[in-house]
């Protein structure tokens, strides 16, 4: 990567300021005689070191009244709000939603997440993109994009997404809605602190081509806070494939604390568990349309005609995905969104068991780069952080079965109708940029 001059204000505006207020280490001894119950070697070496893998859990039980109303008990391993890690594409889920949100808010006839866009270039290394041959009618939308992300996490659909909404409108609103500490300040291409603050025209229109609504490029104006430095490992590689002796420095990358992600999730799944300004101004018909794509398998989908061989059942579902088998059990469903960069492996999940009437949420964070080199390709994925998370998730799993409940929920809100897949000859779509 090339070195950069980064110029910003030393003013901040006054919902930055508790950026910098310091955290504290959270643990709960609940969690802590739980997790002495599963024996697996990988998953005690992670959990004996939680410092060392950075680990960061957040267990959430819920619990039904008899009017079916949910209550919720937050359970937390290790987790500090000022530990920084990575947040890879778990930010896809938050821009999808901002994406929506922004739809609604045009209140333009004819512009839905469905209408067809094209976005164009009006500042260095932006691109265009005018046709997607993975969609029915051959144009990108909000609405595909956000089925790529959530299927497969596709990186183009993050960055066109970040384009629509714009860089200003993004963090404005996330700290609107009470995440201070959050910043999202890149798309997931190359470009410089500047770049990234331009984002190109784009425009709606019908498939005849006709124009329905046009939207400017936009510039960020408003300055990040960046007084806390995030600089991690002891030497990256650069652009260049060139060692540096240094530490990689995030301190100007994405951020999303963990709390943050898992009140995200829960405000979409539960939108009236929230507070109002934290939730996002979706329709009835927008939160469908998120559950069934945060669920949904990719050899369930026709657009885009995913290679179910290689895109399996759980490939993003990483508290059910095993090295043996790629199928969640009779009856699951996980609404969620993962993200793995930098050696960090992130999991924000809802899981709804509508055979056995289970349902609770599990969100977690670990890093894994033992030779504390980055941008080198050599992270534990494989050998510890995806076992680690297999074991988590079938922790909390097992617990949740056993566990007695007063009233057993009513998931009917979750019941979705997926696609089935239509074998028309089509290519199959592999190696997505994720």
């Amino acid at each position: 990567m090339k070195n950069y001059t980064y110029h910003f204000l030393i003013t901040f505006p006054f919902y930055l300021i508790a950026s910098v207020c310091l955290g504290q280490v959270q643990t709960d001894n609940f969690l802590k005689k739980l997790f002495t119950k599963n024996t697996d070697a990988i998953f005690q070496q992670v959990i004996q070191h939680p410092q060392e893998y950075r680990l960061q859990i957040i267990y959430t039980r819920i619990d039904r009244d008899k009017h079916n109303a949910p209550s919720f008990t937050h359970y937390r391993y290790q987790v500090d709000s000022t530990l920084y890690f990575n947040p890879a594409s778990t930010v896809k889920l938050p821009l999808a939603l901002l994406s929506l949100e922004k739809i609604n808010q045009l209140n333009v006839a004819g512009v839905t997440k469905n209408t067809a866009m094209q976005f164009d270039s009006a500042y260095s290394n932006q691109s265009r993109e005018w046709k997607d041959p993975t969609s029915l009618n051959g144009y990108p939308s909000i609405a595909h994009f956000i089925k790529k992300a959530f299927l497969v996490s596709d990186n183009d659909a993050y960055s066109r997404m970040y384009e629509f909404v714009g860089q200003e409108t993004i963090n404005r609103s996330l700290h609107a809605k009470g995440y201070p500490d959050t910043r999202i300040t890149h798309r997931f291409v190359r470009m410089t602190p500047e770049e990234n603050r331009h984002t190109n025209p784009v425009r709606f229109i019908t498939e005849k081509g006709e124009m329905v609504y046009s939207q400017p490029a936009a510039y960020n104006r408003d300055a990040f806070d960046f007084r806390r430095v995030e600089k991690l490992g002891k030497g990256y590689y650069d652009s260049k494939d060139s060692l540096v002796q240094e530490p990689f420095d995030f301190t100007m990358r994405n951020k999303l604390p963990l709390q943050s992600l898992q009140q995200i999730l829960q405000s979409v799944m539960f939108p009236t568990s929230v507070k109002a300004r934290q939730k996002f101004q979706l329709t009835e018909e927008d939160y469908s349309f998120v559950y069934q794509y945060l669920s949904q398998f990719p050899g369930e989908t026709n657009y885009p005609n995913y290679d179910s061989s290689q895109y399996y059942d759980t490939y993003v579902k990483f508290f059910f995905q095993d090295s043996l088998h790629h199928q969640l059990p009779e009856g699951v469903r996980v609404f969620n969104k993962v993200g793995w960069a930098y050696g960090f492996m992130t999991d924000v999940s809802y899981v709804a068991d509508f055979k056995n009437k289970v349902e609770y949420m599990l969100t977690a964070t670990l890093y894994v780069n033992s030779d504390g080199i980055l941008n080198d390709n050599k992270y534990e994925y494989d050998t510890i952080a995806h076992p680690f998370l297999y074991q988590l998730g079938q922790t909390i799993y097992q617990y949740e079965l056993k566990r007695k409940r007063k009233y057993k929920p009513d998931l009917s809100r979750f019941h979705v109708s997926y696609e089935k897949r239509i074998a028309d000859g089509r290519p199959l779509i592999r190696d997505v940029d994720n």
